[in-house]
């Protein structure tokens, strides 16, 4: 019987780690198939105070510390968490593993979302990608496009920038409200990037007798390219959950619903701003009021 069982391996679930683990509470964190979710994928993290490096960086500094305090960690993820008579839970894992455990923190995350018009489906690894900094050394040289005109849009295509010929932003609204001012500048300097506002996309094809992909927008523009990037939001990483549990409008945890010794950080909570000093701080909070539950039950 574990004290605390982690699901989820960014900066939330890693936080909880180190301090459950400091209190020296038996834990163990299910990272999934990859560490870090999201924030492994940020190639310059420049907004986490005191932290100069990418994503992966810091997530591996952040995995050391967690370690070092006596959390194990294991590359499985979650598929199911029963709920036991004597208030305990059993996680079952996609490996057909269990582990039965005191205290659950759900540090899940959110995952990109998918682009679900014509072709996206069919392209999707083939020209269609939802990670730049995964996939863009790809694109070296060539002509790419970003749909989306928040953060991640603009940070990809930013980042694009210094790998493809050129970059198009392609988005619905007439200018990128959600978008850090900082972002909307750096994109506005940068001379390989153009921005199509009032554009929405309604299919993606293959250009005949070559490798490239047309995009095709509602009033019938085509726009013609060797790859698209996709970012329009994220969201909550949840399927392994009951019905029982209530989520918001985007598929989040409202954490009044969950069950005593069920706690939750990060991105899958609901009324959260999505970035990583919050998710740390909630990973803190969650990890600290489980100590609390497990310290009054003794």
């Amino acid at each position: 019987m574990q004290d605390v069982v982690i699901l989820g391996s960014g900066p939330a679930g890693l936080t909880a780690a180190i301090y459950t683990g400091r209190a020296n509470k038996s834990t163990v964190l299910l990272a999934g198939p990859s560490l870090g979710g999201q924030t492994g994928e940020i190639a310059k993290l420049e907004n986490y105070p005191g932290w100069a490096g990418s994503g992966m960086e810091l997530i591996q500094f952040m995995t050391k510390q967690a370690k070092s305090f006596g959390t194990k960690i294991e590359m499985v993820s979650c598929t199911d968490i029963k709920f036991n008579d004597d208030g305990t839970f059993t996680v079952v894992c996609d490996n057909g593993k269990t582990i039965d455990t005191k205290t659950v923190i759900l540090g899940t995350g959110a995952t990109a979302r998918r682009l679900e018009i014509d072709g996206a489906r069919e392209f999707f690894g083939k020209g269609v990608s939802y990670c730049a900094t995964c996939d863009g050394f790809f694109y070296s040289g060539r002509d790419v496009l970003v749909y989306g005109g928040g953060n991640a849009a603009l940070n990809d295509a930013l980042y694009l920038a210094d790998v493809a010929k050129s970059v198009k932003i392609i988005y619905r609204k007439s200018e990128f409200f959600r978008a850090e001012s900082i972002l909307r500048n750096r994109v506005a300097e940068k001379e390989n990037i153009e921005c199509v506002y009032n554009t929405e996309l309604k299919s993606i094809a293959q250009k005949p007798d070559s490798d490239k992909l047309i995009a095709t927008s509602l009033d019938g523009r085509e726009f013609e390219c060797d790859g698209i990037f996709v970012a329009i939001g994220h969201e909550a990483n949840t399927d392994y959950l009951s019905e029982t549990i209530k989520r918001d409008d985007m598929g989040r945890i409202i954490p009044e619903s969950l069950p005593k010794g069920m706690f939750v950080a990060g991105d899958v909570k609901s009324n959260i701003k999505m970035q990583i000093a919050t998710a740390v701080g909630t990973g803190c909070t969650a990890a600290m009021d489980a100590i609390a539950y497990l310290n009054s039950k003794e």
